[in-house]
């Protein structure tokens, strides 16, 4: 019954693995990817995440800032001041 469990678990974290890779694509995604984890995890990513970057520009990678800063909404915007 463990050994069940236990395999379900890690089903269940390897499909959870695997949609948040496919919603961290692209430039911000990519070059963020350590940034989210460590201060978005578990914002929606339809939007939540980026806000969620944006808030804590201070924080981010240079890598992020500049991705950040050369996309979407924060195109042109040196958001970084």
């Amino acid at each position: 019954m463990k050994l069940t469990h236990t395999i379900a678990l890690a089903a269940v974290a390897v499909a959870a693995s695997v949609a948040v890779a496919a919603a961290q694509s692209g430039p911000v995604g990519t070059a963020c990817q350590s940034d989210i984890a460590k201060l978005c995890a578990g914002k929606a990513h339809d939007g939540g995440v980026r806000v969620c970057l944006e808030s804590n520009y201070d924080k981010v990678t240079a890598a992020c800032k500049q991705a950040l800063d050369t996309t979407g909404g924060g195109r042109g915007r040196q958001m970084g001041r």
